[in-house]
Protein backbone atom coordinates (compact mmCIF):
# COMPACT_ATOMS: atom_id res chain seq x y z
CA UNK A 1 0.00 0.00 0.00
CA UNK A 2 1.62 3.53 -0.68
CA UNK A 3 1.94 5.95 1.62
CA UNK A 4 -0.75 8.54 1.28
CA UNK A 5 0.74 12.58 0.59
CA UNK A 6 -0.28 15.74 2.46
CA UNK A 7 -0.74 19.13 0.53
CA UNK A 8 0.73 21.71 2.15
CA UNK A 9 0.07 25.33 0.78
CA UNK A 10 2.53 27.77 1.74
CA UNK A 11 1.71 31.22 1.91
CA UNK A 12 4.12 34.23 2.19
CA UNK A 13 5.11 37.28 0.13
CA UNK A 14 8.21 36.52 0.39
CA UNK A 15 9.44 33.71 -2.06
CA UNK A 16 12.48 33.19 -0.21
CA UNK A 17 10.92 31.80 3.17
CA UNK A 18 8.06 30.08 1.07
CA UNK A 19 11.32 28.02 -0.46
CA UNK A 20 13.03 27.91 2.49
CA UNK A 21 9.78 26.47 4.53
CA UNK A 22 9.20 24.20 1.44
CA UNK A 23 13.16 22.63 1.55
CA UNK A 24 13.15 22.21 5.17
CA UNK A 25 9.46 20.23 5.31
CA UNK A 26 10.78 17.92 2.23
CA UNK A 27 13.17 17.06 4.72
CA UNK A 28 11.24 16.06 7.20
CA UNK A 29 10.11 12.29 6.11
CA UNK A 30 6.66 11.92 4.53
CA UNK A 31 5.02 12.78 1.63
CA UNK A 32 4.13 16.14 1.28
CA UNK A 33 3.17 17.84 -2.31
CA UNK A 34 3.30 21.73 -2.16
CA UNK A 35 1.62 24.95 -3.12
CA UNK A 36 2.48 28.41 -2.88
CA UNK A 37 0.55 31.33 -3.06
CA UNK A 38 2.36 35.00 -2.46
CA UNK A 39 -1.06 36.75 -1.20
CA UNK A 40 -4.01 35.72 0.39
CA UNK A 41 -6.12 36.22 -2.68
CA UNK A 42 -4.02 32.71 -4.45
CA UNK A 43 -4.36 31.07 -1.12
CA UNK A 44 -7.88 31.33 -0.85
CA UNK A 45 -8.44 30.20 -4.16
CA UNK A 46 -6.13 27.59 -3.99
CA UNK A 47 -7.44 26.38 -0.53
CA UNK A 48 -11.07 26.59 -2.39
CA UNK A 49 -9.83 24.82 -5.27
CA UNK A 50 -7.69 21.97 -3.89
CA UNK A 51 -8.77 22.07 0.04
CA UNK A 52 -4.89 21.32 1.14
CA UNK A 53 -4.21 19.12 4.61
CA UNK A 54 -2.59 21.81 6.09
CA UNK A 55 -1.58 25.85 5.45
CA UNK A 56 1.34 27.88 6.33
CA UNK A 57 0.00 31.25 6.58
CA UNK A 58 2.01 34.81 6.69
CA UNK A 59 -0.18 37.60 8.48
CA UNK A 60 1.51 40.79 6.40
CA UNK A 61 1.32 40.52 3.07
CA UNK A 62 0.01 43.02 0.72
CA UNK A 63 -3.21 43.13 -1.48
CA UNK A 64 -5.29 40.62 0.46
CA UNK A 65 -3.56 40.11 3.95
CA UNK A 66 -3.20 36.96 5.90
CA UNK A 67 -5.87 38.55 8.22
CA UNK A 68 -7.88 38.71 5.49
CA UNK A 69 -7.89 34.69 4.78
CA UNK A 70 -8.39 33.96 8.07
CA UNK A 71 -11.65 36.33 8.14
CA UNK A 72 -12.84 34.69 4.87
CA UNK A 73 -12.16 31.04 6.28
CA UNK A 74 -14.20 31.96 9.07
CA UNK A 75 -17.02 31.90 7.51
CA UNK A 76 -16.35 29.26 4.82
CA UNK A 77 -17.73 25.62 6.41
CA UNK A 78 -15.18 23.54 3.90
CA UNK A 79 -12.39 26.18 4.89
CA UNK A 80 -12.59 26.19 8.18
CA UNK A 81 -11.45 21.90 8.52
CA UNK A 82 -8.33 22.95 6.93
CA UNK A 83 -5.82 23.38 9.78
CA UNK A 84 -3.80 26.36 9.46
CA UNK A 85 -0.72 27.52 10.95
CA UNK A 86 0.21 31.17 11.09
CA UNK A 87 3.93 32.27 11.02
CA UNK A 88 4.68 35.85 10.98
CA UNK A 89 6.51 38.53 12.83
CA UNK A 90 3.17 39.98 13.73
CA UNK A 91 2.73 40.07 17.42
CA UNK A 92 -0.83 41.94 17.34
CA UNK A 93 -3.12 41.10 20.23
CA UNK A 94 -5.80 39.92 17.52
CA UNK A 95 -3.56 36.65 17.57
CA UNK A 96 -5.51 35.19 20.71
CA UNK A 97 -8.99 35.62 18.64
CA UNK A 98 -7.20 34.14 15.92
CA UNK A 99 -6.38 30.93 17.60
CA UNK A 100 -9.76 30.85 19.05
CA UNK A 101 -11.14 30.67 15.96
CA UNK A 102 -9.49 27.55 14.83
CA UNK A 103 -5.51 28.62 13.88
CA UNK A 104 -3.71 25.66 14.94
CA UNK A 105 -0.80 27.47 16.21
CA UNK A 106 1.43 30.64 15.96
CA UNK A 107 4.64 30.49 14.98
CA UNK A 108 6.40 34.12 15.44
CA UNK A 109 9.20 35.10 13.09
CA UNK A 110 12.49 33.72 12.57
CA UNK A 111 11.21 30.86 13.50
CA UNK A 112 12.50 27.36 13.93
CA UNK A 113 12.10 25.05 11.71
CA UNK A 114 12.13 21.87 13.73
CA UNK A 115 8.98 23.28 15.72
CA UNK A 116 7.18 23.86 12.33
CA UNK A 117 8.15 20.48 11.36
CA UNK A 118 6.30 19.49 14.66
CA UNK A 119 3.43 21.44 14.00
CA UNK A 120 2.75 20.53 10.19
CA UNK A 121 2.88 16.58 11.24
CA UNK A 122 0.54 17.10 13.93
CA UNK A 123 -2.53 19.28 12.24
CA UNK A 124 -2.09 16.21 9.69
CA UNK A 125 -1.95 13.28 12.52
CA UNK A 126 -5.23 15.06 14.19
CA UNK A 127 -6.43 17.88 12.02
CA UNK A 128 -9.21 18.47 14.50
CA UNK A 129 -8.91 20.60 17.33
CA UNK A 130 -8.27 20.43 20.22
CA UNK A 131 -4.71 20.11 19.25
CA UNK A 132 -2.64 18.53 21.96
CA UNK A 133 0.23 20.63 24.01
CA UNK A 134 3.32 20.62 21.34
CA UNK A 135 6.89 21.09 23.25
CA UNK A 136 7.69 23.99 20.85
CA UNK A 137 7.84 27.05 23.61
CA UNK A 138 6.77 29.44 20.51
CA UNK A 139 3.98 27.47 19.75
CA UNK A 140 -0.15 28.30 20.86
CA UNK A 141 -2.27 25.20 21.05
CA UNK A 142 -5.84 25.38 19.83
Amino acid sequence: MAARSFSILVVDDDPSIRKMVIAALKRDGPAYSFTEASNGRDALDVMRDHLPDVVVLDLMMPMVSGWDVLRERAGDEELRKIPVIVVSANRDPELATAMQGGICAFLPKPFDIGALSALVRSCISSPAPPFPEHPAPQSLPC
